[in-house]
């Protein structure tokens, strides 16, 4: 049931497009069709795109829902204040491995989404536009996007506009960490929380916002709020993206007005008619069972009221053949891995939770369950981004969702139903479940990689010796005693690892083209799908 999900599946639309006028013609829409669609862009000032923004209720589509008038109104005072030019990012930055739709939007609509930051960055006074990725899609079609608008970042440009990318973890999407980033530090969180509208782009008042914020933001500047609020609920106008994968025939991106009921959603994806569970949000969000399904319709509100959440939109229900403490298992062992390393909460929270959810299915009893509880109520609040807080609370619902079946693995001897694997993920260095790499993983043979140690970024942390055994020794001084080292075949998914859990991102691997005369591609990528001939590459 678990098919592949490439950067850009499968999209569909319920009622009339807004955010995917267009698709039904090509396949990317450039420049010159982006106009044909969508037509010209007239400026505003800086209240009245706040008074907008605040008139349809526009939040922010990243998973917070901040309001975006009140970020804008922000940003603006305090670059006044300061008597500085303030900076705007778009976060482009989809690491999660059930999240496909600001990646569409990138690969398919770019020019929305750059209407809109330009939008807010000719409002504000703004000089710098970036935008940050972390797929090789994404960069190309962005990039590609800007040079059909003639931005650049050249000095002396009316506005500097670059894309800025990052390595492929659930971290690097924290607005914290995407900030860092751009000033040339690693893509994860400072270990301090300062907000962006204050002290953002070095230092500069910064509006941060996710990618289809802007494009939603595009929509409504052209045809008016009146209209845009003649689509959607009275509180929450408009539309959402929304990506459906999981146990469902056909993953997908949809785009669909607020309003519509959620088990329409799940029908058009081919859900089961009665799944046994909808996780909500993504891994930051929460479950749902099976009756409150059908008493769920798409909205924040709604969602939040029966126990779920809208989040960064990704939808995914389970079948009623599969375990579902093991899948959330699964999702609870890579969040863990998605750790930066920094703080003890989550760094060494997770983990322990992680292995808490694995005592409960092996038969820990009531002592697990009470641990688990215990550690997901520990993490909570105390590290220096929200990753730690959202994976708590993908725990808590999960043991609040399937009381049924935690009860048959607390008191019994489980719930007898294997773990399929349907919740697409980035596991030991492979593909996201379910996606085929087309080759087989050899284990022997000549080495086709090497690990090289960035020494600008090492930070001593240790984590490649323990990870990485076979190629890394620490010295003395606690770092590593060699700068770029062959990787046995048989390890080559353990350098990824190490890669990917480096707390300061101070490691990458390369191809070895002498070693490996028919190279492949080392890091794992997605299938580019129709991404990938839309840029006529």
């Amino acid at each position: 049931m678990n098919e592949a999900l490439p950067d850009v599946p499968e999209v569909r639309v319920v009622g009339l497009p807004q955010l995917t006028s267009g698709f039904d013609l090509v396949e990317r829409l450039d420049l010159p069709m982006h106009l044909k669609v969508h037509g010209p862009l007239e400026p505003m000032g800086g209240e009245q795109l706040a008074q907008l923004s605040e008139r349809i209720s526009l939040k922010g589509r990243g998973g917070a829902g901040f309001p975006f008038h009140k970020k804008l109104r922000s940003v603006a005072e305090a670059a006044i204040k300061r008597g500085v030019r303030p900076v705007v990012v778009v976060n482009g930055s989809e690491d999660e491995p059930a999240c496909r739709k600001d990646t569409v939007l990138i690969n398919r609509a770019p020019h929305l989404i750059l209407d809109g930051a330009l939008l807010v960055a000719e409002a504000l006074g703004a000089r710098t536009l970036v935008v940050g990725v972390t797929r090789e899609s994404t960069q190309r079609s962005m990039e590609a996007a800007l040079s059909e608008r003639g931005l650049s970042n050249r000095r002396g440009a009316a506005i500097r506009a670059r894309v800025q990318r990052n390595p492929i973890r659930m971290v690097t999407g924290a607005a914290a960490s995407l900030i860092r980033s751009i000033d040339g530090g690693p893509a994860i969180p400072p270990g301090r929380k300062v907000s962006a509208s204050q002290n953002g782009v070095g230092g500069a008042p910064t509006l941060l916002s996710n990618a289809e914020t802007f494009a939603q933001l595009a929509i409504a500047a052209r045809i008016g709020a009146e209209r845009y609020c003649n689509t959607g609920l009275y509180d929450e106008p408009g539309t959402v993206m929304l990506t459906v994968s999981g146990a469902v025939a056909r993953p997908m991106v949809l785009e669909v007005p607020t309003g519509v009921p959620l088990r329409y959603v799940l029908q058009l994806a081919g859900a089961p008619p009665v799944p046994q569970g909808v996780l909500t949000g993504g891994y930051h969000g929460k479950w749902i069972d099976a009756a409150t399904v059908n008493e769920a319709i798409v909205s924040r509100n709604s969602l939040d009221a029966v126990g779920g959440a809208l989040g960064a939109g990704a939808i995914l229900p389970i079948s009623q053949e599969t375990c579902p403490l093991g899948e959330s298992l699964r999702v609870a062992q890579w969040l863990a891995d998605e750790s930066a390393g920094q703080c003890g909460p989550c760094y060494l929270g997770l983990p322990a939770a992680a292995r808490g959810m694995a005592d409960i299915l092996n038969g820990g009893g009531p002592a697990a369950l009470e641990a688990l509880k215990q550690v997901a109520k520990a993490v909570k609040r105390r590290g220096a981004c929200s990753h730690p807080d959202g994976s708590a609370m993908f725990l808590e619902s999960t043991v609040k969702a399937f009381t049924d079946d935690l009860a048959a693995h607390v008191l019994g001897n489980g719930c007898g139903r294997p773990v399929e694997g349907v919740l697409p993920l980035f596991e030991d260095g492979q593909l996201p479940a379910g996606i085929s790499s087309g080759q087989q993983q050899e284990e022997s043979g000549p080495s086709r990689q090497k690990i090289y140690v960035d020494w600008t970024l090492c930070r001593g942390h240790g984590l490649c010796a323990d990870i990485l055994p076979e190629v890394f020794e620490l010295g003395a001084d606690g770092f590593p005693t060699v700068a770029q080292a062959q990787v046995p075949r048989y390890a080559e998914t353990k350098a990824l690892r190490a890669v990917r859990r480096c707390p300061a991102l101070a490691l990458r691997l390369e191809e070895d083209t002498r070693s490996a005369p028919q190279a492949r591609n080392n890091l794992p990528v997605l299938s580019q799908g129709r991404g990938r001939r839309a840029l006529g590459r």
